[in-house]
């Protein structure tokens, strides 16, 4: 009768660490792509308002390259998610 008990002891155990690993894992991958995502923004950015301090006009293109590395966190918390359904967190 113990065995049965350290046995069931442990895969709950087991189960709660793969558990918390993969929520470490999708928080990895969220807190990676914002870095990444402020990483290029600062430099896109910083051009960006040079080309509009030149050409008060490009306006939309200044914006578009801005916003395109913002998907960057979109994956991430794509990813997070499906890491998420995948161990039945959520």
């Amino acid at each position: 009768m113990r065995g049965i008990t350290l046995r069931n002891e442990t895969m709950a155990i087991e189960i709660a660490m793969s558990a918390a690993i993969a929520a470490v894992g999708a928080a990895v991958a969220i807190v990676g792509a914002a870095i990444g995502t402020a990483m290029v923004q600062s430099s896109v950015g910083s051009a960006g308002i040079g080309l509009l301090a030149e050409k008060p006009e490009q306006v939309g293109i200044a914006l578009m390259f801005l916003v395109i590395p913002e998907t960057l966190v979109i994956f991430g918390f794509v990813i997070a998610i499906l890491i998420l359904l995948g161990i039945g967190f959520i």
